[in-house]
């Protein structure tokens, strides 16, 4: 179908086309706002910091994408950005892949994996999903343990960041951080244009009412894979990323903490936001930086504020500000 019914968005349709109008001229702002604070950042903090919030962020906005707009909580993401990292590292250590290439073919593992997992859990709601998806990214987490080229628990180490087109040499960490903005930026740009497209109003519509959606003649199932698919996809841009940033794939990147730790960033910053992934992932890897040196309490202290942000923000941080900022306006 080339367009959306209005009964499939009915926030849209009440806001009308000047709030709608209004909404993306507040989203463009913000964005280069937080374009040009990225750009500079790196003159006021340590650049390699900067990039790990950037690859947390953009694997933030991917799990917002499949949770905030498809209704579909997955356990077990941490296997596409952990799967997609191992790829990377091992194209760019082993196979003498340059680092665009590197990074490409761990995004392509990501999808293929996103493909067959999407395939397996969406035939489920639910709690029932949820559990599929952990149960398979247990079963990445031991092949990851296992297997050969993995390293075991020492993971893939000393990865060379490599030349960029075989000209610019990512070793130098100013050039490095200026290919994961562009990554992250270009992620982000994507994921905004995919909730804002009639595909992403349709998979607003079968997360608050998926009979009704179906009821209109849409195929749920194949807007969920393709939802789930791309949610994956750009997991592993982070992972892949982050593999050349950091020199290493290990198994933290395929725990199941690491699911746990990208539902706590969404959640505080804020589910079904535009932005609010990456408010959130920035809140959480600051507090892991600089809250290092208390050890396993940093733990609680990430829970405390879980607790909090269920009881007092339920929307987030920026779900919140937005609220707030809609009543005083």
């Amino acid at each position: 179908m080339s367009s959306v019914p209005s009964a499939l968005a009915p926030a849209a349709a009440a806001a009308g086309p000047a709030g709608a109008a209004s909404e993306r001229r507040t989203h463009l702002i913000v964005f280069v706002v937080m374009a040009v604070l990225l750009l500079l950042a790196p003159t006021v903090v340590y650049p390699i910091f900067m990039m790990k919030v950037m690859c947390f962020a953009l694997f933030a906005c991917a799990f917002n994408l499949l949770i905030g707009f498809g209704g579909l909580l997955s356990f077990g993401h941490a296997m596409f950005l952990g799967s997609a990292s191992y790829a990377s590292a091992h194209a760019a250590k082993v196979w003498g892949f340059t680092p665009e290439l590197a990074i490409l073919f761990g995004t392509a593992c990501a999808a293929v994996l996103g493909w067959l997992a999407g395939l397996l859990a969406i035939r489920r709601q639910g709690i029932y999903f949820a559990m599929i998806t952990l149960a398979l990214a247990q079963m990445v987490f031991f092949f990851s343990l296992q297997a050969k080229f993995t390293g075991g628990e020492d993971g893939i180490q000393a990865v060379p960041r490599g030349h960029l087109f075989g000209l610019f040499s990512l070793a130098d960490p100013l050039a490095m951080y200026a290919v994961v903005l562009v990554v992250f930026l270009g992620g982000f740009a994507f994921i905004y244009r995919v909730i804002h497209s009639p595909f992403g109003q349709v998979l607003k519509a079968i997360r608050e009412n998926e009979q009704r959606a179906i009821s209109l003649g849409y195929e749920t199932d194949r807007f969920k894979l393709v939802a789930f698919v791309l949610s994956s996809t750009l997991a592993g841009l982070a992972g892949a990323t982050k593999a050349l940033v950091f020199q290493l794939a290990s198994l933290t990147d395929v725990h199941w903490t690491m699911s746990g730790e990208v539902v706590l960033m969404t959640l505080v910053g804020g589910m079904g936001t535009v932005f609010g992934p990456v408010v959130g992932a920035a809140v959480i890897v600051t507090m892991q930086n600089y809250l290092a040196q208390l050890g396993a309490w940093v733990t609680i202290v990430q829970g405390v504020i879980f607790v909090i942000c269920v009881l007092a923000f339920r929307r987030g941080i920026v779900g919140e500000l937005g609220a707030w900022l809609r009543k005083s306006l």
